[in-house]
């Protein structure tokens, strides 16, 4: 039978805790794991045989690494297989010994809590040796490994021993007293100020606090904090006597059997009330006496100064409120049982005092009384403390006595200086103005449902809370203004050739209540419900009540002509003046130039460069269309527009916000300036915490919305109230002007026109005439499709160069005022048809507006096969598709796509450039508007300013000299015009000219 070579074993414990065997060879080659394991433990079961054991590489070669369990339970038992010759180092015979040891410490369950560890921050494990073995260990410790090796490799067994739940019964209760006690929360935020709150405690004080040693007497020592002995007077109030020295602390031993059995004593010792049991005499001064010391250790500034080592008897009331708020928390902490008084809780719970403002009666109850945001309100003030409510005057004589806890009207009540001093702050302040802001009471009921307006004194403490109480008349002002139905509407309006819808009456009536309160408001109806004609009948309204000052509408430069059309439409008595182009008024003329102009009309570019002019006069009303162009606050456009002045701000735009919250916030502090705040404080309150927590902010969403309703009137066109008061189809004209190039592209054309047809006639003036008319719709339409660079050989690359460049759409205002429309429209869901008679345009406008919107865009033309028509007519109607497949804004050539189709998806029609034939442009819109059309349509027909696109628009328009016979046949009535009248016709007005 052979034997193994002889071995040379070792032991080495690791910084982690872990044991590490390994060997070596008589010719000192180290032992390979496989053969460790195969030696060491083919016989030891707990490791399976060695197979559970993990091999790991150390400086001497391979090591079997042994948890601190493992390694005791070898050590106890060391094995080697049959025909192995083992030595062992130096140490492994005290190693053994020492295993012994711990396994004895172990059954017997001599292990504690480490109260040394957990000074350092963590949970750890020690023996207590019994008296009867100290000698034992204390020749175990004076070999060759000291006391802190056996209690650190003590202390991993027992953590071991927790996580494998190998001791049920220890696991239970340790896990217990963990979640119990936040003393041994060792990772827990706060723990750092918590082990340094009990620097106090010995190792038996955190024993008891921990709850791992218990005390074994039939009573627990409690103590008691006893308030001051209350008088009651003869007119009903009530005071504490003696109150800046009544309280006074006590000791109950309190039975642990029966909560209503205690003897009270005094701090000293002596008792109080109630017979002390037999069964307690012998031993309950020795237990007051160590509760008295434990107490001591941690609150030192108990102690009497006239008994050493005896507890004060009585507190002062700064002492008591220390008493109340920290000392008894730390004894609580401590293991220790207090009694306070039945009240202290009830106090908690009341918060801080209440502020409260209630508006004198006055106040309010004439026009002049309440105008404006900036309006100061007149009230008395009250202070709320746990349910009391105090005059100013009382308030102020409880302040000047500097007490914490103070006993009035039959109740107890906290001051805290810090919130004495913010409420003392808060009147002074508001003193200095007189009285609050109507924003501030507005703000406060808009958001009744928070806890009342916040004054803020410090940026790190929680602000103060207001309570406003309203008087009679602005309560019925704030309900108007928030619930718009009582607003008293305007019955008739001189001078308007309109007949304004029931909403619409709504909507002018509802600015002029805002105007009568000196506020401002934003009109945010959907897109063609009318914002231009309310704002009309708004102007004429304020006329009539004698206005003097002229108003400013500020717009873009793209719908500059199309305000100015609509006015004349609709309000032709209104005296309007346009400050645009390069001859508008400057410097000292300006005001001169306005006369008697009921509006100026300028835009939004012009209000930057001619702030100058436009800040010298105190306009009536500031009226800014299409407002969302100030949603970024910081251009220098938009801070140049806050800085005007005006009786009235009104905001007009069908998209208040379109991407970000602070645009809403940009519009509505030109609106009301001021209104939601500052910029920063309104990031930091609504945009930040809304943003990030998306759905989970729905309060705060809620309050913003209640903080804006009352300014913002919004009626969307899928509104039942709506739906009912709109016609089945509404046509509109957008008018727009030339660019410069194109203006000069126009010109050269008209000109060339009248040079040749004063030489021409018959057939050859007809096509002469026919042929510029074509290439001045061309222009109108966009430079790029009269120049060819956007049809013709190569037409696909200069089209990809045309959409690529950054001024593609500048070069069209035509273009330009499409992209906006179809994006607002888009952004309320709608879907639209766009027609125009040249494949080359529809081709420009697919690659514009797909790259403007980012989304897809169809183009259906006579080149279309009729499978793919079918196919693009689908994606557009047929709503069963998934969304990413659907397309919902479709180009159509007039003769591909004017009849024939069913397209009633599209509840927006944009005729692009005109056919001037009324019937074919109806067909064309029917394609929308016919049988299975449940949505109103909206019908835009686009006309640019200066042109022939204007003149003859009016002509079809007042039917003047033509019947509509002669209209109906197309174009070919233009060439039987005389060269007068065609001069007249084509003639460029220069003033329409984008400058």
């Amino acid at each position: 039978m052979m034997t193994l070579a002889p071995i040379h074993m070792r032991i080495q414990r690791l910084p982690s805790g872990s044991f590490a065997l390994y060997g070596e060879t008589e010719q000192a080659n180290a032992v390979p794991g496989y053969m460790l394991r195969k030696l060491l433990f083919a016989w030891h079961e707990r490791s399976f045989y060695g197979t559970g054991l993990e091999v790991t590489r150390i400086p001497y070669g391979d090591a079997i690494l042994l948890s601190p369990a493992m390694a005791l339970d070898y050590l106890l038992e060391p094995g080697v297989l049959l025909h192995s010759s083992l030595t062992w180092e130096e140490g492994f015979t005290e190693l053994q010994k020492g295993a012994n040891f711990l396994s004895e410490a172990i059954d017997a369950g001599w292990y504690l809590p480490s109260y040394e560890l957990w000074r350092e921050g963590k949970n750890g494990w020690k023996f207590k040796v019994p008296v009867g073995q100290a000698e034992r260990f204390r020749e175990l410790c004076d070999g060759a490994f000291p006391e802190s090796f056996w209690q650190s490799w003590f202390s991993r067994i027992v953590e071991e021993m927790l996580e494998t739940e190998a001791d049920f019964e220890l696991s239970s209760l340790w896990n217990g007293l963990v979640q119990e006690h936040k003393l041994l929360q060792v990772n827990a935020q706060g723990f750092e100020a918590l082990l340094s709150e009990s620097f106090w405690m010995q190792e038996e004080d955190w024993l008891l606090a921990i709850g791992w040693i218990q005390d074994d007497a039939p009573y627990r020592i409690c103590v008691q904090l006893v308030e001051p002995y209350a008088e009651t007077y003869v007119d009903g109030t009530t005071t504490a006597k003696d109150n800046a020295a009544d309280w006074r602390l006590r000791f109950i031993a309190q039975d642990r059997r029966d909560a209503n059995r205690f003897v009270e004593f005094s701090s000293t010792g002596n008792a109080l009330v109630g017979y002390i049991p037999l069964a307690w005499q012998s031993d309950i001064a020795d237990h007051l006496h160590e509760q008295t010391k434990r107490i001591l250790r941690m609150l030192p500034e108990l102690e009497s100064d006239y008994q050493p080592g005896k507890i004060i008897e009585q507190l002062s009331d700064e002492a008591a409120w220390t008493f109340l708020t920290e000392s008894s928390l730390q004894l609580v902490a401590a293991g220790i049982s207090i009694f306070l008084p039945s009240w202290w809780e009830e106090i908690q719970k009341m918060g801080r005092p209440q502020l409260k403002a209630k508006i004198k009666s006055s106040v309010g109850s004439t026009r002049k009384a309440m105008f404006g945001m900036d309006q100061i309100v007149q009230f008395d003030w009250r202070v709320a403390l746990g349910g009391v409510d105090l005059s100013e005057e009382e308030f102020g004589q409880l302040a000047l006595e500097k007490k914490r806890l103070i006993y009035i009207r039959g109740k107890w009540v906290q001051l805290d200086p810090a919130h004495l001093e913010q409420i003392r702050d808060a009147m002074k302040r508001v003193e200095r103005k007189k009285g609050l802001s109507f924003r501030d009471v507005l703000e406060m009921h808009l958001t009744e449902d928070d806890e009342g307006l916040a004054v803020e004194d410090d940026e790190r403490a929680k602000p103060l809370e207001v309570n406003i109480e309203l008087n009679t008349h602005l309560r019925g002002l704030i309900k108007q203004l928030v619930q718009t139905k009582p607003i008293p509407l305007v019955e008739r309006i001189d001078g308007l050739h309109a007949e304004l819808r029931p909403y619409q009456v709504h909507g002018v009536s509802w600015l002029l209540f805002l105007r009568s309160m000196g506020l401002g408001g934003c009109l945010a109806d959907d897109m063609g419900l009318g914002k231009t004609i309310q704002f009309i009948a708004y102007l004429l309204k304020v006329k009539s009540n004698s206005k003097s000052k002229p108003s400013l509408l500020i717009c873009p430069t793209s719908v500059l002509g199309n305000w100015q059309k609509e006015l004349a439409r609709f309000a032709p008595t209104l005296q309007i003046q346009l400050h645009y182009g390069a001859q508008r008024a400057k410097g000292e003329t300006f005001e001169a130039s306005l006369g008697d102009a009921d509006l100026v009309i300028t835009s939004y570019n012009l209000a930057q460069l001619d702030e100058e002019e436009l800040s010298s006069i105190s306009w009536d009303t500031l009226c800014l269309d299409e407002a969302q162009n100030i949603k970024n606050a910081y251009t220098k456009q938009s801070q140049a527009i806050r800085k005007l002045e005006a009786g009235q701000r009104i905001a007009l735009t069908g998209t208040p916000i379109e991407n970000r919250l602070t645009e809403l916030w940009s519009i509505f502090d030109f609106v009301n300036p001021g209104y939601l705040g500052t910029l920063t404080h309104f990031n930091r309150q609504y945009v930040g915490p809304i943003e990030k927590n998306g759905d989970g902010a729905m309060e705060l969403k809620g309050r913003v919305q209640r903080l804006i309703r009352p300014f913002l009137l919004r009626r969307l066109k899928k509104d039942p109230a709506i739906q009912l008061d709109l016609p089945d189809k509404y046509e509109g004209r957008t008018f727009v002007r030339l660019t410069t190039e194109q203006g000069a592209l126009y010109e050269n054309v008209v000109q060339s026109l009248m040079e040749k047809i004063e030489e021409s006639s018959g057939i050859e003036k007809k096509g002469l005439i026919l042929t510029s008319l074509m290439k001045l719709k061309q222009i109108c339409d966009h430079p790029g499709l009269f120049l060819k660079e956007i049809g013709g050989a190569g037409a696909r690359e200069r089209r990809g160069a045309l959409v690529a460049a950054a001024d593609v759409r500048a070069r069209s205002a035509k273009l330009e005022r499409l992209v906006e429309m179809i994006d607002e429209l888009r952004s309320e869901g709608g879907s639209c048809l766009i027609f125009t008679q040249f494949v080359e345009m529809g081709h420009l406008l697919q690659a514009t507006l797909a790259q403007a919107l980012g989304e897809p865009v169809q183009f259906l033309h006579g080149g279309v096969s009729a499978v793919k028509r079918d196919a693009m007519i689908a994606r557009f109607q047929d709503a069963t598709l998934p969304a990413e497949e659907r397309c919902h804004i479709f180009i159509l050539s007039l003769k591909a796509g004017g009849t024939g189709l069913n397209l009633t998806a599209a509840n927006h029609v944009f005729h692009y450039d005109r056919w001037w034939n009324p019937a074919v442009e109806n067909q064309a819109t029917d394609r929308a508007f016919r049988i299975g059309q449940t949505r109103n349509v909206q019908v835009h027909k686009f006309v640019t300013l200066g042109t022939l696109e204007e003149r003859i628009d009016e002509m079809i328009e007042r039917k003047q000299g033509l019947s509509d016979q002669i209209v109906d046949t197309g174009e070919n009535w233009v060439t039987e015009m005389s060269t007068s009248e065609l001069r007249e016709l084509f003639a460029l007005r220069r003033e329409w000219i984008e400058k």
